[in-house]
């Protein structure tokens, strides 16, 4: 008789083993000479070395379809179970096109909710470098977050980097209490949120003590070569010139980046420039970097931030209708 461990760490162990174990039986049913048990995110064969491999395959197509599409009734388990090939889950994952990217904790479920938000996760998939542009609550930095910790789970990459600057935004560092790290932490907040939604606070700390997901300004990037990571920087209309290019030319050969920005968020002084209209402009139209424009259609926070960043934006092209007659009447120097 011989023993496998499958892991199925990838997908949500709820969906995969049914509400009392109504999945796993049926499961059961198809393979009555293995014997088989579910431990946690864990699913044990024991049997004769054929049937574990004909069960392991199936196993995994299960997996490869929860993986795309994150729910499957047990009609489509049974359908997949009875197929002989992949052509059997294919036909189903092409009518259910995946959008969930993440399990979290407690079986959450993290998935790209909006249409643009859709194109950032295939632009990911298509490139090594995307710019992701867009207003506040529109899940910009969530959804970049999700694609890395994906990544990770998938082996794709070896660790997670998330930066941001640290730029005051109406508070000076020098005047907050603690030493460098405790100045900072509350500008990182907001990546520290999306991570919690997204991995078991255990496992995060474990990730967090080896450094497999890193957590820094964008400071602590100068001179070195992020390689087989997934880099995040967000905030990055709160970059200078200088500081977007030295970003830039950290990244690897085998690393992915996202960098998100909001154009009407800028904390720089009034003296610099953001680095990143500069960026999006040179960069458009370089094979391997995609460019996404995420607008208030795409805000998944409360109701009224949509109606909010309207009206904003309204009051902003009212002003700039109202200035360009006197700029165009001034006198010439």
């Amino acid at each position: 008789m011989t023993e496998t461990i499958i892991n199925l760490e990838t997908v949500n162990p709820i969906e995969f083993f049914g509400v009392n174990n109504g999945k796993l039986d049926i499961l059961k049913k198809k393979f009555p000479l293995l014997k088989i048990l579910s431990r946690g995110t864990q699913i044990k064969l024991s049997g004769a070395p054929e049937q574990i491999e004909e069960a392991r395959d199936k196993i995994e197509l299960l997996v490869q379809y929860l993986e795309r599409n994150g729910h499957m009734s047990e009609n489509y388990l049974e359908q997949i179970l009875g197929g002989d090939d992949e052509k059997t889950v294919d036909n189903f994952m092409d009518r259910n096109p995946n959008d969930v990217l993440v399990f979290g904790p407690n079986g959450k479920t993290v998935r790209a909710r909006t249409a643009n938000q859709k194109m950032m996760v295939n632009a990911c998939d298509k490139n090594d470098i995307v710019f992701a542009i867009g207003p506040a609550g529109t899940g910009k930095t969530y959804t970049a977050v999700a694609l890395a910790v994906r990544a990770l789970k998938n082996k794709v990459v070896k660790k997670i980097i998330l930066t941001r600057p640290a730029v005051e935004a109406g508070e000076s560092l020098g005047f907050l209490p603690g030493d460098l790290k405790e100045k900072i932490d509350p500008y990182l907040r907001p990546l520290y949120d999306a991570l919690d939604d997204m991995i078991p606070a255990d496992k995060l700390g474990y990730y967090m003590s080896t450094r497999t997901i890193e957590i820094a300004p964008l400071a602590y990037m100068r001179g070195r070569t992020l390689d087989n990571a997934f880099i995040i920087l967000d905030e990055a209309q709160n970059t200078n010139d200088l500081q977007i290019k030295m970003f830039l030319t950290r990244i690897g050969p085998n690393a992915k980046a996202i960098i998100t920005g909001d154009p009407s968020q800028i904390d720089l002084p009034k003296n610099q420039q953001s680095g990143l209209f500069k960026a999006t402009r040179i960069l458009r139209n370089i094979d391997g970097i995609a460019h996404i424009e995420l607008d208030e259609e795409d805000v998944v926070r409360h109701r009224l931030v949509k109606s909010i960043i309207k009206a904003y934006n309204r009051h902003d092209e009212a002003q700039a209708q109202e200035k360009a007659p006197g700029q165009a009447d001034a006198p010439k120097k």
